[in-house]
């Protein structure tokens, strides 16, 4: 009940309220995840539409399952935006190998791109979803996590209720939230929920009983979930600090945000977009050559060979960009910016002191 009122005051009371019997708490959003492609994949030839880049869940998930990967290039030039045409190209492309595409994946705000997605692409990615009938997993972990003032999140289910795809029972949609990402940052808790819009009934009860096999969610996954739904009301005893507590949080997360991306983006041989949203930047870097063959003598990435140099060196930790997917011939990584300010802003120094090194070493 809780769950439902939070969907229904989010999208600004516009959608229909969830009827609770379409939600699934879960122990966090990627137990969901995993159990909705568990049902989408019933043999090698069913595919699944993913970001590229993505969060690993994902491909991870399907290898694991047996399904195809269908990848869909997100625009990096364009501050990681989606590219209508090229998700018509990618579709197109499956289909004509013989690959039963059933699903699409959307992250928003981007795990590992950082970006928010205007009002107007949610609603192209519904109709798209829509138009070929394609079931949608909405992965919006990080709805409280938007820093740039410009930008607010559009959930799906607020998209095709405005574009009228709900009211015409148009869309299957699966969406995800977690108490591990926002202002709460819970991992350990293993808290969230999912939300079924749009599925036959013969369908959702099969769900059920899948997720009947793992039996409930933990205990304080379902508190921490209520606590981020919910939350101390205004005139309760907590409200004010716990307020004064996000909004420290939020606002400490946005300087970080600008912090690191920016400064990422002035190391030359960086190119680092904006971090609108989310908890990551991922800057493209610049690889001399005689790294690249030195990682191919080594039978590994070039910016897995920079990775590792970087924390050799630095004691900074990050993830290769290879790890998510990427365009050929681009290499980087993926950090957060979790830290405090004050070790953000020397993790930035180090990595243009380590870039500098790193250079010189293979020219």
């Amino acid at each position: 009940e809780e769950i439902a009122d939070f969907i229904q005051h989010r999208d600004g009371g516009t959608t229909v309220r969830p009827d609770p019997n379409d939600l699934f708490m879960t122990n966090g959003a990627s137990a969901g995840i995993e159990m909705i492609l568990t049902a989408l994949i019933a043999d090698s030839m069913c595919g699944v539409m993913i970001p590229i880049p993505q969060y690993p869940i994902y491909s991870a998930t399907i290898d694991l399952l047996g399904g195809h990967k269908v990848g869909y290039y997100l625009d990096e030039k364009r501050c990681w935006d989606l590219n209508m045409e090229e998700l018509e190209r990618s579709l197109a492309d499956a289909r004509s190998k013989g690959i039963k595409v059933n699903s699409f994946v959307l992250i928003n705000p981007g795990n590992p791109t950082g970006q928010v997605l205007s009002e107007s692409a949610v609603q192209d990615v519904v109709k798209f979803c829509a138009k070929h009938n394609l079931v949608l997993l909405a992965d919006e972990v990080y709805q409280d996590n938007i820093y740039d003032p410009d930008l607010s999140f559009t959930s799906c289910k607020k998209a095709a209720h405005d574009t009228g795809l709900l009211q015409n029972d148009e869309l299957e949609l699966v969406s995800f939230h977690s108490t591990s990402k926002g202002l709460f940052g819970e991992c350990g808790r293993r808290g969230g929920y999912m939300e079924l819009v749009g599925f036959d009934e013969t369908v959702k009860a099969h769900i059920y009983k899948l997720a009947s096999s793992s039996l409930c969610s933990t205990v304080s996954g379902q508190i921490m979930t209520s606590l981020m739904v919910r939350g101390p009301k205004p005139g309760d005893e907590s409200y004010e600090s716990h307020e004064a507590e996000k909004r420290a949080i939020f606002e400490s997360l946005q300087r970080r945000s600008a912090l690191v991306s920016r400064g990422l983006n002035d190391i030359p041989g960086f190119s680092c977009q904006p971090a609108q949203g989310s908890m990551y930047c991922f800057p493209s870097v610049t690889i001399p050559q005689r790294a690249i063959e030195e990682a191919q003598e080594q039978g590994t990435t070039p910016d897995t060979l920079y990775a590792i140099s970087l924390l050799e060196r630095t004691g900074i930790c990050v993830v290769p960009a290879s790890g998510f997917g990427q365009e050929e011939g681009r290499y980087g990584f993926r950090t957060t910016f979790l830290p405090s300010e004050k070790a953000m802003e020397q993790a930035v120094k180090d990595v243009r002191e380590h870039h500098e090194y790193f250079c010189q070493k293979y020219e």
